[in-house]
């Protein structure tokens, strides 16, 4: 199952990544036409062998995210990310787990390309592992 919290640019992006996932969840960002956003949810939920996750594009500045993210998606187990291009992993107070992958492609003010795989096992989230890509 591919995770993905936005930033596709292109509609054929979408259609490529589905070809390829099993299963595909992900969610239209603040720059996505209408193409992207008429196929795609801006929150997107789904339930991992009783691990309640959220996937969303943006959850706003560092400073305060947890306490934000805790209001918003306090009912999930499991909120990925994105938005900033940068690798984040913490537990918020409660439990929520929150997981940014980075990125692919962009890595921005960042010394890698990035993303994550994760092992989901009767409702747990178990390994999460932080991957730096090859340089393009």
């Amino acid at each position: 199952m591919v995770l993905h919290a936005g930033d596709w640019a292109d509609v054929t992006l979408l259609d490529a990544v589905r070809a390829r996932a099993r299963q595909l969840v992900g969610v239209y960002v603040n720059n996505d036409g209408p193409d992207l956003r008429a196929r795609l949810p801006e929150v997107a939920w789904v339930d991992l062998d009783g691990l309640r996750v959220a996937v969303v594009h943006e959850t706003g500045p560092r400073t305060g995210r947890e306490r934000r993210c805790v209001a918003a998606y306090g009912d999930s187990d499991l909120l990925v990310f994105g938005h900033s291009h940068i690798p984040w992993d913490t537990v918020a107070p409660g439990g929520l787990r929150l997981l940014n992958p980075g990125s692919p492609t962009d890595r921005r003010r960042q010394p890698h390309a990035t993303c994550l795989t994760a092992r989901v096992a009767a409702g747990r989230l178990g390994e999460v592992e932080l991957h730096r890509l090859p340089p393009r």
